[in-house]
Parts: C-alpha cells; sequence; structure tokens
C-alpha cells in the first residue's frame, strides 16, 4: 500500500486552474480540502461546490460536534489540529473520541487530553482529519511521507467524512512534482515487489535514514 495518488476517482478538472480550495466526493463521503490561508485571506465561495476558509485548519475543527468518533491524521498540519482539539475540549468541554493513525499523533493526543479509541471499538468514524503532502488539481493526493500510510487509509477508509487540510506549498498542478509516491511493503522479500513496480514505469528506491542508511519503517513495522 502506498499513497493516495488516484484511490478515490474525481471530477475532471483544468490541470491550469487551481482553485484555492475545493470539494470533491470520495466513496467514503465528502472530501474537503481546506487551504491554511493567510491572515486577511478568508472570502467564502459556495460556487461549484467550493469552500474557502480563513484558516483551514480552524475551518476544518469547527466541524467537530460533541459525541463524534474522529479518525487524528498524521503531520505537521494534524499537529495544529490537535492542538485546536484539545483547547476546545478544555474551554467548551468538547465531548469527542478519537483514532490516531500514527503512534505519534496517540501520544501528542494523550498529552492534550484527548480521548481515544480504536477501530475495533468503532469500527465506522463520524469524520476524520488528516494532512496531504502533494494535491493536484483534481483533488488527487500523495500522502504517507510521514511514515503512516497503512493506518492513514484504514482510518480514512473508516469515516463518513474526510476532510484534508493543506497549505500552499502542497499544491502541484501534477502530482510527483516536488514528493515520490510512497509504497508501504513488508520486510520479507521487500526487493520481489521491484520488478512490478518498474513496470509500471516507476523507479522504485528503499527510502533510508540516517548516519547509516538504515531503511525507514513505517508505524506498521514495514
Amino acid at each position: 500500500m502506498g499513497g493516495w495518488g488516484a484511490s478515490w476517482p474525481v471530477g475532471a478538472g483544468a490541470m491550469g486552474s487551481w482553485p484555492p480550495s475545493f470539494v470533491r466526493t470520495s466513496r467514503a463521503g465528502r472530501v474537503i480540502v481546506l487551504e491554511r490561508g493567510r491572515a486577511g485571506d478568508g472570502a467564502s465561495s459556495r460556487a461549484a461546490g467550493i469552500v474557502r476558509a480563513q484558516g483551514g485548519t480552524e475551518a476544518a475543527v469547527a466541524l467537530v460536534t460533541s459525541g463524534m468518533t474522529l479518525g487524528l491524521g498524521t503531520g505537521s498540519t494534524v499537529a495544529f489540529v490537535l492542538e485546536a482539539l484539545g483547547r476546545r475540549i478544555r474551554t467548551e468541554g468538547l465531548g469527542i473520541k478519537g483514532v490516531p493513525t500514527s503512534r505519534q499523533t496517540e501520544q501528542r493526543a494523550r498529552e492534550l487530553g484527548i480521548p481515544l479509541t480504536d477501530l475495533a471499538t468503532t469500527p465506522e468514524l463520524d469524520l476524520a482529519i488528516d494532512g496531504a503532502d502533494e494535491v493536484d488539481p483534481n483533488g488527487d493526493m500523495i500522502k504517507g511521507h510521514g511514515g503512516a500510510l497503512l493506518w492513514e487509509k484504514i482510518v480514512a477508509t473508516a469515516t463518513r467524512r474526510l476532510v484534508i487540510v493543506v497549505d500552499p506549498s502542497k499544491r502541484v498542478e501534477r502530482l510527483g512534482a516536488t514528493r515520490a509516491l510512497p509504497v508501504e511493503v513488508v520486510p520479507f522479500g521487500w526487493g520481489t515487489h521491484e520488478a512490478a513496480i518498474r513496470a509500471l514505469g516507476a523507479r522504485p528506491m528503499l527510502r533510508r535514514a540516517g548516519p547509516v542508511g538504515t531503511p525507514v519503517a513505517t508505524d506498521e513495522g514495514n
């Protein structure tokens, strides 16, 4: 499993016409992509299903109401979401439970006092909020560079509504412009996947990190 290059087909759109934020439909419900706008850049538009909001983080968190079970994404953008949720719990008494998509998110949510659950207990979620590595004008995206590929996909599939929050740096005209597509493979026999990936026209490369080039492991241990 890898990033969401074209997991959920969306309507066609001109590659050159990039809306600042937009709404697309997925099998799981509404996929809402909200740009984290700059201060003062909060004009709203409902035309053509476009949602424009000042600060995508705040707009996404505003969709959360008491009683919801949330999917909690992973990454720098979601860090702001977690802080906002924690603040609402403290100041408003917001009653929610979250399913984290990574150990990093789980730890941070506990620090912020966000109650957690799991998919075994709550197999269907009301809303999931996550970020993306790249988003193109059609709403297709690449995710997974944070190493939570599989968990993010499972949570996204389990939710009725998925909200993706991105900043302008994640907007590209074509997927792969700034990021490679991550593909998660099990450690056993990982090299046997290379031929199949090359046959698709890609150039696979094992992701490594650290001074000795240790292979990067996902939260699932792949």
